[in-house]
């Protein structure tokens, strides 16, 4: 396992944070987008009217970080709530601190936890993100509203959120107004059983997203956990990014997307966050106009990207029966890997 833990080190801190936070008595400004294409004006991925604040506390197992709660100055009651488990490397909120910013600008909350790369097991990050999440919750519930709950993550985020979803909904009970999970490339899911995948709510959501330039995580890891988990294919879709190439610039669906650091462009806002926007507005208050977009099952208000000078991006391609498009040798972390606890799901 440390070696696989180090070769994944290697492979994502290359494009990840080394800077410290932004220093908290400044405001995070927005700019221009890499590529020509700029953010939405209006609808979902545009970006919110609320102004960001962010409150921290130390970490609970993680010795000199903090957690940090961005969430909407202007609110006067506890707001619904994100917990986001990042990727490794991604320790710093800086790495997608655009993310974070869309999230509360939209009228949200939404808790980022660090857990360490090196050094620890994944048992004792998948420690580190829950009790975080867990102290937020009880110290800030004027914030945190926990009848409306998401969980989203990135690589290792990604398959974590799973298990941690399972414990805030099952153990917790929290969502009992609305509930989602949102996985981006995922890693390996540790501390889900095959009985725990049968056993979500019946009113959670899910996204699960996967980029086609990703050598690093197989797909395979993440049509597992969506074949199996007992969320009907109404309340699901599988979504795959496939990279535009313009003439003065490609817009790439490489393992690091979504971030605010390499490469901040169209795809974070209309890949990401635009499904992100419609998922919260759809789980949380029920609108058919968000599902559509959201967990459209392939409507074109899902699946249509912008244009630029008549050239349209990729459009998403939704799929409720994911197949791998590639094989495991093209991945860094195969499903098959005796690493992968899951490894008798790999088809």
């Amino acid at each position: 396992m440390k070696v696989i833990l180090q070769l994944l080190l290697t492979a994502l801190f290359i494009t990840s944070c080394s800077k410290n936070d932004p220093d908290p008595t400044t405001t995070y400004v927005d700019d221009d987008l890499a590529g020509p294409i700029s953010r939405p004006k209006s609808g979902y991925g545009a970006d919110g009217e609320y102004t960001v604040a962010k409150v921290s506390f130390p970490s609970p197992l993680y010795s000199g970080k903090n957690v940090t709660i961005f969430y909407p100055k202007e609110i006067s009651t506890a707001r619904p709530t994100i917990f986001y488990s990042h990727p490794y490397g991604g320790e710093e909120s800086s790495y997608n601190i655009g993310l974070y910013e869309f999230i509360a600008k939209k009228g949200y909350v939404v808790v980022f936890a660090p857990y360490p790369t090196t050094g620890v097991t994944v048992d004792e990050r998948y420690s580190t993100l829950w009790e975080s999440f867990k102290k937020a919750v009880t110290d800030y519930p004027n914030i945190i509203d926990t009848s409306k709950v998401g969980f989203m993550g990135h690589s290792f985020g990604g398959g974590a959120s799973f298990a941690l979803a399972h414990r805030g909904f099952i153990d917790e009970g929290w969502g009992k107004n609305g509930r989602f999970i949102f996985a981006m490339a995922q890693w390996y899911a540790h501390q889900i059983t095959a009985e725990d995948l049968q056993s979500f709510p019946s009113n959670t959501k899910l996204i699960t997203q996967v980029y086609d330039d990703d050598v690093t995580n197989d797909h395979r890891l993440a049509i597992d956990i969506f074949n199996n988990i007992n969320i009907p294919n109404s309340e699901k879709d599988f979504i795959l990014i496939k990279k535009s190439v313009l003439p003065t610039y490609t817009y790439t669906a490489e393992h690091t997307l979504p971030n605010t650091q390499t490469s901040y462009d169209a795809y974070d806002y209309y890949g990401i966050y635009r499904l992100l926007d419609a998922l919260i507005d759809y789980s949380f208050n029920g609108n058919a106009t968000g599902k559509n977009v959201a967990l459209g099952n392939g409507s074109a208000a899902q699946t249509s990207m912008p244009s630029y000078n008549g050239q349209a991006l990729a459009p998403l391609e939704v799929t409720d029966n994911p197949t791998p498009a590639y094989a495991q040798s093209k991945y860094q972390f195969q499903c098959s890997s005796i690493n992968n606890p899951r490894l008798g799901n790999c088809k």
